[in-house]
């Protein structure tokens, strides 16, 4: 067996006030924890450095760049890799990525047990609106602040196996998972910021948007053989909820650990990798079912329309 001890650290809400420098702290001790209980592997949740800020409308640009980082390792963030390093754990990080061109990604790392970056996911479907929405009760400018991911979806074989990772909104489309798939990833990686219907939401409540939540990170894992770690950013934000639902999926689909608060958990997983293989060797053997020559649509047309 190629087993790996992965362990979903979810976050408890970031308050908008909140020193960055607090925050990291917060992450070094979760991973510690992590590497006490034996995990090879962090993984941490979307924009896991602040508070979800696109739910804010900014016009200045100097408010919108107080979000992001312009390098990783940063100095606030290098006590993470540090301390890492030293444990001789991996982790993955997402965070608001500005360039050295200036351009603006919601982004992910992956970052091996020397502490060196092996990979960078850029999130491609950005959910929202760009303009200011009078009508919402929260904006949703991820449109606003960040550009669609250029780096498409990469994996790694790092760590034992074969990494993949997607961000959010990326995890409710097929394609994302197919991508991955065709590519033999055995371990997708996801940090999500999902707004709740009330405070009260948790992975114990089975809202809709847990429910679809679920069924995505399932239907994705299941589709295509491999294990998924999906992790929450969790609990009243600046006064808006948002979800918990950290889990692991197993590549049968079946939920094998699960959070069960709205605070700073770990959750942790043995996952064997060669658990995939009898689904990317039987039901999902690609190279002998596929049938590409009727996929056309999926490239060449991006909204539905019905036929004439």
């Amino acid at each position: 067996m190629r087993t790996i001890r992965v362990a979903a650290a979810q976050s408890g809400p970031i308050q908008k006030a909140e020193p960055r420098d607090d925050v990291v702290r917060r992450l070094v001790a979760l991973l510690e924890e992590a590497a006490r209980r034996g995990a090879r592997l962090v993984v941490f949740p979307e924009l896991a450095l602040t508070t979800f800020f696109p739910r804010w409308y900014m016009e200045e640009e100097t408010d919108v760049l107080a979000w992001f980082e312009p390098s990783m390792p940063s100095p606030t963030t290098r006590p993470l890799f540090d301390r890492a390093r030293e444990l001789g754990i991996g982790f993955s990080l997402g965070y608001a990525e500005l360039t050295p061109e200036g351009r603006r990604f919601n982004t992910s790392i992956l970052v091996d047990e020397r502490g060196e970056i092996v990979g960078k996911y850029r999130k491609i479907h950005l959910p929202g609106h760009v303009a200011y929405d009078p009508d919402r009760a929260f904006q949703h400018l991820e449109k606003r602040y960040f550009e669609p991911g250029d780096l498409g979806f990469p994996v790694w074989r790092t760590l034992g196996g074969i990494m993949g990772m997607c961000i959010c909104n990326d995890r409710r489309w097929p394609e994302t998972w197919r991508v991955l798939g065709l590519q033999s990833v055995e371990l997708v990686m996801l940090g999500f910021n999902t707004p709740s219907v009330n405070s009260q939401d948790s992975a114990e409540g089975p809202t809709q948007r847990l429910f679809h939540h679920r069924l995505s990170m399932q239907a994705g894992a299941y589709q295509n053989a491999t294990w998924a770690v999906a992790v929450a950013k969790a609990g009243v934000e600046d006064g808006h909820a948002l979800m918990g639902g950290t889990l692991i999926v197993d590549p049968n689909g079946e939920i094998v650990a699960e959070s069960a608060t709205l605070e700073d958990e770990l959750v942790l997983y043995d996952c064997d990798l060669d658990a995939c293989r009898f689904g990317k060797q039987t039901i999902f053997d690609f190279a002998r079912h596929r049938r590409t020559e009727h996929y056309g649509l999926i490239t060449s047309r991006t909204g539905a329309r019905p036929p004439d």
